[in-house]
């Protein structure tokens, strides 16, 4: 799991609080059946408390400290091939265990909104789960178009190493990546801006849904860079500081992600609603050209539609 914790003093806790689901035993921290031995501890822990930017280290953890908050991510996963499960909203990944699963990654602040209803149509018809998340920080801006789990602080996204929307990752019946993040829409809507064919993506989901091939199967998800993770964590902060009335604090944290990662839609043209600035004006528009100009893909399609769509299914 990862985490965003208020630290009014400097970055320590007082002894005594339970830090990250860890709690402090006298033979060191423990979570579970898993233990930080306390001489490896105190290098984390002091009179006035503990250091919770060292804690995060000693567990491996990827970690950035703001003014009077630290976001905690988690370490790097080693296995690609299986989906990570979460738990948003009320819903958990791994209750739909033995159906195929199609999560739909989307936002209020794209185009890809007016895809839902293709998507849960799709639901409909075929023998899969459709699972919209919106990444939406405002919660209220994605009630508007589907009342599903909200990915508000990144958490899925960066489990999933999402950059953009809309994205999807296909899940088989035993927890395992069939398709690993893959740029596809559902209706042709906004064709002409992205290039992206409907019709191809939705044969190539039928086939999978109804054969299990999919030309896609055995690639896992694509691994986040270290530069990736920590400008989540820039983000997370950024997210909190907007909310918190503190925009200046926000903008450093949004700069320096974006620098980190200006390949990240989903930070970048995320955070604009929080900071006052329209997610389809001119600031878009501009981070396209921006990218474009670096030879930067604002999209990431995965190449094998074609032949899905050819295969009679």
């Amino acid at each position: 799991m990862s985490y965003l914790i208020e630290v009014p003093d400097g970055n320590v806790v007082p002894h005594g609080v339970t830090l990250m689901s860890w709690e402090r035993k006298p033979h060191g921290w423990c979570r579970g059946d898993a233990c930080v031995p306390a001489f490896r501890a105190a290098a984390a822990e002091s009179a006035e408390g503990v250091d919770v930017v060292r804690f995060a280290e000693l567990l491996g953890c990827p970690v950035v400290a703001g003014d009077g908050v630290v976001a905690v991510g988690e370490p790097a996963g080693s296995d690609l091939s299986t989906a990570p499960d979460f738990t948003l909203d009320g819903f958990t990944l791994s209750s739909l265990r033995g159906r195929k699963v199609v999560l739909v990654f989307w936002a209020s602040w794209c185009g890809c909104r007016y895809d839902l209803p293709a998507w849960l149509a799709l639901d409909a018809e075929l023998p899969v789960e459709i699972v919209p998340i919106s990444l939406d920080r405002d919660r209220a801006d994605a009630a508007e178009w589907h009342d599903g789990p909200v990915d508000s602080e990144g958490v899925v996204a960066d489990l999933y190493n999402v950059i953009n929307v809309p994205t999807v990752v296909w899940i088989d019946e035993d927890g395992r990546i069939a398709r690993p993040q893959d740029t596809m829409t559902a209706t042709d809507t906004f064709r002409a801006m992205n290039g992206l064919s409907s019709e191809a993506a939705v044969a190539a989901l039928r086939h999978w849904a109804l054969t299990g091939e999919s030309a896609a199967s055995g690639q896992g998800l694509r691994r986040s860079t270290e530069e990736e993770r920590t400008a989540r964590l820039h983000a997370r902060i950024a997210a909190w500081a907007f909310r918190e009335g503190r925009p200046d604090q926000a903008r450093h944290h949004l700069t320096v992600a974006a620098e980190l990662a200006p390949h990240d839609v989903a930070i970048r043209r995320g955070l604009m609603p929080l900071d006052g600035v329209d997610p389809f004006g001119d600031a878009y528009f501009a981070l396209r050209s921006e990218l474009e100009n670096a030879g930067i893909p604002v999209y990431r399609p995965l190449p094998d539609w074609s032949a899905v769509r050819t295969s009679g299914v």
